[in-house]
């Protein structure tokens, strides 16, 4: 009998989808993992502010065609770690969808070394700025 056995990459992305699950907002789900040593270190999604409605109960805040309610999941997951106390400095963080510059740049600042994503979203800014300040970027998604 032999099975198919993911790879840790594979396997930190699949969590990352089941953690988007969770989102409340509708026009985007996304989910975010914090890896170190093979650990989860931190979870996130997009969802609104502690304590508010979610964008799936009382509707969408937008700007510039994006909904503002939400808090990234990127950030959600580094808010975690920080309310929990856990360090994430050389950490990984696996996202299904790119970050936005401003989650990079957070994430980035974290410590955070690698980026692993599954589907290219919005800012190709992010690029530059990661060869700017030694965050790897890994393509996970269909070419």
């Amino acid at each position: 009998m032999t099975s198919h056995r993911v790879s840790w990459h594979e396997y930190f992305m699949n969590i990352a989808e089941q953690v988007a699950t969770r989102s409340t907002c509708s026009r985007k789900n996304v989910g975010a993992v914090i890896v170190r040593d093979k650990t989860i270190l931190s979870t996130g999604y997009n969802g609104s502010l502690r304590g508010a409605p979610h964008c799936d109960e009382i509707g969408h805040d937008i700007e510039n065609d994006h909904c503002v309610r939400t808090v990234h999941a990127e950030a959600n997951a580094v808010a975690q770690a920080a309310k929990h106390g856990v360090r994430i400095d050389e950490s990984e963080i696996y996202v299904t969808a790119s970050p936005c510059l401003t989650c990079f740049k957070l994430v980035a600042n974290a410590g955070i070394r690698t980026v692993y994503f599954k589907e290219f979203y919005r800012d190709a800014r992010i690029t530059d700025y990661a060869k700017q300040c030694g965050v790897t970027l890994v393509f996970m998604g269909k070419e």
